[in-house]
């Protein structure tokens, strides 16, 4: 029997019956948008291979936008931001080029760290944000949280005998954003099971840390210099450090809305002062 001969007696399927195979094949995206789709690649005189990979590249990209979707409601971040609105141009000392190679989520793959340090109201929570959403987009798995609430979750895992358990939950991702560490000091305990979660996450797991101490003040911040030594010894070993120096968004927003203004302070520097209020 020829081919063509062969072909003359396959009856083409029903809807019904199609649907129901593009269903269980789990092909959604060409299933809901079937007649859309092959009236696109009509117009565009598509041949067969090509419609092929046509109705398989809308399928990944709806797969992709769902896994997207859930992910980012999984990371739990505090706020939406990306990369693209981020204030380079305020913020000299950001490389954007370094935040650029970054965002391609080459540091995870490597089981790096990445320290953003800096005064508040510089943008490290949304170079973190931004950095996490696009670890999201390359296919990686992220945690978002701040270092009092991981603390205070470790901490208390551990009074109820369940510190590994939860070690477990904040290994799994990826990439694990902590931030503002530094914010609070932090007890000799709670850095302590800090530490086991640095540690399990060494070279296995990306650590993005936010903080406004530099790491020379962490022995102050952990009140304990051996754990504060030990933990920056894992973070530091390969990782990447961005210091941000500048005055805060929100002030300078403030300024320019005549709320604040500048007072000069003997070395040169200027403080915000409330308007009307000489100091």
């Amino acid at each position: 029997m020829t081919p063509r001969a062969a072909a003359a007696l396959v009856s083409p399927p029903d809807p019904a019956t199609l649907d129901a195979m593009l269903t269980r094949l789990k092909l959604t995206a060409i299933r809901d948008q079937l007649d859309t789709l092959l009236a696109e690649a009509a117009r565009r005189e598509l041949t067969l291979i090509e419609t092929v990979a046509y109705l398989c590249e809308r399928e990944i990209a709806r797969k992709d936008a769902r896994r997207i979707d859930m992910a980012l409601g999984l990371a739990r971040f505090p706020m939406v931001r990306e990369l693209s609105g981020y204030d380079f141009a305020a913020q000299p000392a950001v490389d954007k080029q370094q935040i650029k190679e970054l965002a391609t989520g080459r540091f995870i793959a490597n089981g790096e760290s990445l320290l953003l340090l800096g005064p508040p109201g510089v943008g490290k929570t949304h170079l973190s944000v931004g950095l996490g959403r696009a670890a999201i987009t390359a296919g990686y798995t992220v945690l978002f949280t701040s270092a009092t609430t991981l603390i205070a979750q470790l901490v208390k895992a551990h009074t109820q005998g369940l510190l590994d358990e939860k070690l477990l939950h904040f290994s799994k991702p990826k990439l694990l954003i902590i931030d503002e560490l530094g914010y609070l000091p932090i007890e000799p305990d709670a850095a302590h099971v800090l530490f086991q979660l640095v540690s399990r996450r060494y070279e296995r797991g990306s650590i993005l840390l936010t903080s406004n101490r530099a790491v020379s003040e962490w022995g102050e911040v952990f009140g304990d210099p051996v754990v504060a030594t030990a933990i920056l010894d894992r973070l530091l070993h390969h990782s990447h450090v961005i210091t941000i120096r500048g005055e805060s968004y929100r002030l300078k927003e403030k300024r320019r809305a005549g709320l604040l203004t500048a007072s000069k302070q003997r070395d040169g520097s200027t403080t915000p002062s409330p308007q009307g209020v000489n100091s």
